[in-house]
């Protein structure tokens, strides 16, 4: 009886355990964002995204070979779409953090899994989720002329949130090919491959500076390695409904990130906007049949 007491407590410690990766991970791909963005001025926002594309697929093919060649028989069509559009939400996003602070275009982009949770919801209290995401939406937007806002950064982020949108439904139907990592890995080594001649025709030579390489493969392991092994362990001891509460924190956690790290201020007005994209994000999702994987 003794040993049964002992044990009872070990689920919940195993959930926060697994609560307290998710965070870890959200943490890690926000400060990959932001080390990104010190590339920008040497080899272009399309040279960052082609580094991090090109370490991140090499990390996944040394974490996944062996779920890579048992994939050998999948249909690709699902998995060449899947590396499309992980291409174009990186490809949008970073061209939209160039010119809009870390925590707006991170909450900008949340639209696309907050549309898909949405749109595969058929409750009528849903529609209080979409009424906060758009007033959250308009309040940082602004009409696309705030101050310190620029038109068509908006418009790359909301184009990066759509296409995370597609990735959703992408990856879940290469998930449905067979079991494994084994499609996403080789979405992402097609992304690297779509993003190459862009990020090699922006970043020029500079794209092979040491230095450049080094801060590449750190963004790499920051915003791909790390978050596939902490999310892949925290899924297997969470409720997805839970994991997915747990991911819209991720518009407030880059807001901070961008706060510390990059010194981007915001306003009162921003920080009530990104608290609305929140909320609105946890409630639409905590019943999402898929949570949202970046």
């Amino acid at each position: 009886m003794a040993a049964a007491e002992a044990k009872a407590p070990a689920p919940a410690a195993g959930t926060r355990g697994a609560a307290l990766l998710v965070l870890a991970s959200i943490v890690s791909v926000q400060c990959g964002s932001a080390l990104a963005t010190s590339l920008f001025d040497e080899i272009g926002a399309a040279g960052a995204v082609f580094l991090r594309a090109g370490f991140g697929a090499l990390v996944l093919l040394a974490l996944t070979r062996g779920a890579v060649l048992r994939a050998r028989e999948w249909p690709h069509r699902d998995v060449l779409l899947l590396g499309v559009a992980v291409a174009a939400v990186n490809l949008f996003f970073y061209a939209a953090l160039e010119r809009l602070p870390l925590g707006i275009t991170v909450t900008l982009e949340f639209v696309g899994p907050l549309g898909v949770a949405i749109a595969g919801s058929r409750r009528r209290r849903d529609v209080v989720w979409v009424v906060l995401a758009a007033a959250g939406l308009v309040l940082l937007s602004d009409g696309a002329g705030g101050e310190g806002f620029d038109a068509l950064g908006v418009a790359l982020a909301l184009a990066a949130g759509a296409f995370w949108a597609a990735y959703i439904v992408q990856s879940d139907r290469v998930g449905a090919l067979g079991p494994g990592p084994g499609g996403a890995t080789m979405a992402a080594v097609i992304s690297a491959v779509l993003v190459a001649p862009l990020g090699l025709a922006q970043g020029g030579g500079e794209i092979f500076v040491p230095s450049h390489l080094a801060i590449g493969a750190a963004v790499g392991v920051l915003s791909t390695a790390i978050p596939y092994v902490f999310e892949m362990e925290a899924l297997r001891r969470l409720p997805r409904a839970v994991f997915g509460v747990l991911m819209s924190l991720e518009p407030a956690v880059a807001a901070a990130i961008g706060f510390l790290a990059l010194s981007q201020n915001l306003d009162a007005i921003e920080i009530v906007a990104i608290a609305l994209v929140v909320v609105a994000s946890a409630g639409a999702l905590r019943s999402a049949a898929s949570p949202p994987r970046d």
